[in-house]
């Protein structure tokens, strides 16, 4: 029986496989800033992508992008800040969701760009 922890990392590997898959350059995994935790920074031309995955095996109940509650973004957003001043970086940030959802030994992705907007 696999960890919790060793579940959420297939997760960021699945997920970040899709993103790579689809063009977008990995940056980061795993970025950390004071308290803040960013899964995966990706980048596809001149956007960021702030990428929160959210793993579970099939049957959960709770709408998994709901999991990503005001306090999480909050620290999203500093975080994503911090690396974009950090790396003198110009380009637009986008905050997204992928889902990974395990069904079997089957894994369903469901990428939510604009996941939520920073202001």
């Amino acid at each position: 029986m696999e960890s919790s922890s060793d579940f959420g990392n297939l997760g960021e590997q699945k997920a970040e496989e899709f993103l790579h898959g689809k063009g977008y350059t990995i940056l980061e995994r795993n970025y950390r800033y004071l308290k803040g935790e960013i899964d995966i920074i990706a980048r596809a031309g001149d956007t960021l992508a702030i990428v929160e995955v959210k793993s579970r095996n099939k049957g959960f109940l709770e709408d998994i992008a709901d999991t990503v509650n005001a306090k999480k973004v909050k620290l999203l957003i500093m975080a994503a800040d911090h690396y974009v001043q950090e790396n003198d970086l110009d380009v637009e940030v986008r905050f997204d969701v992928i889902t990974v959802i395990k069904a079997g030994n089957e894994f369903h992705l469901e990428h939510l760009e604009n996941a939520f907007y920073h202001f």
